[in-house]
């Protein structure tokens, strides 16, 4: 069974995901900021991170540079509530290995058909 990690740090998001994806059969562990998702992905590494930019303390670019640092061939996607037009940090996501970028609200079929397809599992 494939495993996601979800990190955000608003917990209605990070549990309405976790519920689809729990129900799409994957096995979801949660964090609520980046050095718990760091600590999550040094014990039991996920095939799969969903990780928020925005947070309070260690934000997702960080978290991001730390689990490549870890594991450079760790998948990841970001989900922000920012625009594409704050460039800066999508770039720098990309630089250091993001696979994708989801804006929120999170449209479900777009976040799953982004999940299943780095996960190779069809949908």
């Amino acid at each position: 069974m494939a495993k996601l990690l979800i990190v955000d740090d608003e917990t209605d998001v990070r549990e309405f995901v976790a519920n689809f994806f729990r129900k799409r059969k994957l096995e979801v562990v949660t964090a609520k900021n980046g050095q718990e998702a760091l600590d999550l992905f040094d014990r039991c590494p996920p095939d799969l991170t969903l990780l928020d930019i925005k947070m309070e303390g260690m934000d997702g670019v960080e978290t991001l540079k730390q689990i490549k640092e870890t594991d450079n061939n760790a998948k990841v996607i970001m989900l922000t509530g920012q625009r594409p037009e704050e460039q800066e940090a999508f770039n720098r996501c990309r630089e250091l290995g993001a696979l994708d970028y989801i804006h929120k609200p999170v449209e479900l079929d777009n976040l799953e058909q982004a999940v299943m397809k780095t996960l190779k599992i069809l949908i």
